[in-house]
């Protein structure tokens, strides 16, 4: 696996493993990483209407000089929005914010109850229409799934949950992998909070990589793509920096031990 490496989606869609997240970024500092990330090599941006950047991310992209397919570009339709009709007037505000007549990857950014089942109908005829290449969900449960399916035969491509060694969701990665649903971390390095888990540390050691780069390589081996943000080109060089070494199976359970069921994001049951 290398940086530029992508993983095929149910739908043929291929999406790469490692992306540049953008939440919390302010717009003039979207624009400012999404075009560094971009010169360093990434090729999958993530944002979404709750974000607003998605202005700032479109432009990035132009300025960057490079043409609009080398680029995955994933945003999301916010709760307010849900709804069959009010998600395809989100959905078209998005296109016109990003300047593209078409989207790598839309999500339903939460399973806001009575919503997304119509929510998700949107998606499938925005999808049918060839605007958006692959259509997910983001912060799905197993029992969203459940609903989800009862009603609609088309699985989501992605869904994308918080994932890090402090919440690791073994049951709903095995459920999606069965499923062909490809899982995506976002928060995989805990807003920075797993820079000091000594545990993360040794095994760093073991290998001359950081905590951060370490977290990271163990998302990548279970089959999760992953989309850190941070606003600093030196850890968007580092966070990259994963593809040169392994982390053999006595690190893989150490790491998938220290989950603790903590969350820096609500809990998509509490939505």
């Amino acid at each position: 696996m290398r940086l530029d490496s992508r993983v095929r989606l149910n739908k043929g869609t291929e999406m790469p493993w490692l992306g540049i997240g953008t939440y919390k970024l302010e717009p003039r500092e979207t624009y400012r990483c999404v075009l560094e990330a971009l010169e360093i090599g990434y090729r999958l941006v993530d944002t979404a209407t709750y974000y607003r950047n998605e202005e700032e991310v479109g432009r990035a992209i132009r300025d960057s000089g490079l043409d609009r397919e080398e680029v995955f570009v994933t945003t999301k339709v916010w709760n307010t929005d849900q709804g069959y009709e009010s998600t395809l007037r989100a959905f078209q505000t998005s296109l016109r914010r990003l300047g593209t007549d078409h989207v790598d990857l839309y999500l339903v950014h939460w399973p806001v109850p009575g919503k997304y089942i119509d929510t998700w109908r949107a998606l499938l005829d925005i999808y049918e229409k060839g605007e958006a290449r692959g259509i997910g969900v983001s912060n799905f449960m197993e029992e969203h799934l459940d609903h989800l399916e009862e009603e609609w035969e088309t699985i989501p491509a992605v869904n994308q949950v918080e994932m890090h060694p402090h919440l690791f969701p073994r049951g709903l990665l095995d459920r999606c992998r069965r499923e062909r649903i490809q899982p995506q971390a976002w928060s995989p390095l805990k807003q920075g909070q797993i820079a000091s888990a000594p545990e993360l540390m040794e095994i760093g050691e073991r290998h001359g990589k950081t905590p951060a780069q370490v977290s990271l390589r163990w998302i990548l081996q279970h089959g999760v793509s992953t989309i850190p943000r941070t606003r600093k080109r030196e850890h968007m060089i580092e966070n990259v920096d994963i593809f040169d070494f392994r982390l053999d199976a006595d690190e893989m359970e150490r790491i998938d031990s220290m989950n603790r069921w903590e969350r820096v994001g609500p809990d998509p049951r509490e939505i």
